[in-house]
């Protein structure tokens, strides 16, 4: 017994010994075969390669534009509840005010930051685009008036000097800070701070200028904006006592939905409101904007994806077209091989490696590929890319799925020739 246990033992090593030996002997006559026929070859890879390409490049394009959406939506500000005037619809794809526009007022932004136990901050806001002259120099560009809680609330910081105050906001004073895009056009490369600047012939000192922001979602430059205290604003330059909008923030995105609830209910008290009459104003949800929004882009680069993976699935069939044109070329090599010994699994293995190695190939060119057109497409569209290592991963790993999955059926084909009829072939 124990004798024959040893040689159990004994055994094992060398027979795993033995298959590896001839797995890599199978895989290096895959390999001569492979590049023996360098055009059934190359026209095998160059499908693969368009495929694992087209995957990884569409891919990026998606979740570069996703990723780009959240950075301008999270750039708007966070946790924040916007309470526009009068309503608010889309029209061609951009929102604009409807009916009554004069219906929020500065209590009602104080009555906002004091009742609604779950807001954090609010921020009034009025805008207006008006002309900004600077000595020679005259732009026309959006004046907003706001408070200091605009800086938090929608992530507005000031790059250089100062932001609005609350010592300015209760004097009324005609100060400015000016975005990134107005410093261009007004001053050039020279230094805005402390300058004078004529907004609807009313002087105002720059005491600060913004960091830099950006395009919005629709299109707009967040950057082509001066902020003014929203006291100034209204009195002194629009002659206005009501405001466009009213930026609350919450306290959390949990609380975001009592928010709401709460702004609502407050406001149809404050305007008096009866039942049954619809609300002069309207309440927008960022974190629904943020969800729906992910919905869009996460539905885009699934489609993007799946057309994708289209050209990757025809790779595959030309991988099995090759492969069955070459077990009928080969029919005569296959009965002399199972003549001088070699098994059906010898056969089988050949073929699925020769797929799996094509595949495999192509899937590495693919990614080099893909990678490089993902970065051509980001520097000459600017169009945002974002390619994800996971997503290399799975592309490359599909590819040899497909191999594999194509692959099989012709290896088997070819594993099952019966061997004197192969040698009469």
């Amino acid at each position: 017994m124990r004798a024959a246990a040893e040689r159990s033992v004994g055994i094992l090593p060398a027979f795993s010994h033995g298959a590896t030996r001839r797995a890599l002997k199978t895989l290096r006559l895959a390999l001569r075969t492979l590049i023996a026929h360098k055009l059934r070859t190359t026209l095998s890879l160059l499908g693969i390669t368009i495929g694992v390409a087209s995957v990884i490049t569409m891919l990026a394009i998606g979740q570069g534009t996703r990723a780009e959406v959240l950075r301008q939506l999270e750039s708007f500000g966070t946790n924040l509840v916007l309470v526009s005037a009068g309503q608010v619809k889309t029209f061609a794809g951009r929102e604009r005010q409807v009916g009554n526009v004069t219906t929020l007022t500065l209590q009602d932004a104080e009555a906002i930051a004091e009742e609604c136990s779950g807001v954090m901050r609010v921020a009034p806001a009025q805008q207006q685009k008006l002309p900004v002259k600077y000595e020679d120099n005259t732009t026309t560009t959006n004046v907003l008036g706001t408070t200091p809680d605009f800086a938090e609330v929608r992530n507005f910081q000031a790059a250089r000097g100062e932001f609005l105050t609350d010592e300015y906001l209760t004097a009324s004073a005609r100060v400015a800070v000016l975005g990134q895009t107005v410093v261009e056009n007004l001053f050039g490369g020279s230094d805005p701070l402390g300058e004078r600047i004529r907004i609807q012939r009313v002087p105002f000192t720059v005491i600060g200028v913004l960091t830099q922001k950006g395009l919005d979602l629709s299109g707009n430059d967040q950057d082509d904006v001066i902020l003014i205290p929203v006291t100034t604003a209204l009195r002194r330059v629009f002659n206005l006592d009501h405001l466009n909008v009213v930026y609350a923030q919450a306290r959390d995105e949990a609380a975001m939905p009592r928010v709401v609830s709460d702004i609502t209910e407050l406001l149809r008290e404050r305007h008096r409101l009866r039942s049954g009459v619809g609300d002069d104003f309207t309440v927008q949800n960022q974190a629904e904007l943020i969800r729906t929004q992910q919905e869009v882009t996460s539905t885009f680069t699934t489609l993007l994806g799946s057309i994708a993976a289209v050209s990757l699935l025809v790779g595959g069939v030309g991988i099995l077209a090759v492969m069955l044109i070459a077990v009928k070329e080969r029919t005569r090599e296959i009965g002399i091989r199972r003549a001088v010994g070699a098994r059906q699994r010898d056969i089988l293995l050949q073929f699925v490696l020769e797929a799996l190695t094509l595949s495999l190939m192509g899937g590495l060119l693919g990614v080099a590929l893909g990678t490089a057109s993902s970065w051509l497409t980001a520097a000459l569209m600017h169009w945002p890319v974002l390619i994800a290592p996971q997503t290399v991963l799975l592309s490359f790993s599909f590819s040899g799925v497909i191999g594999v999955f194509f692959g099989v059926y012709p290896a088997r084909k070819a594993a099952r020739l019966n061997p004197i009829d192969a040698l009469r072939s």
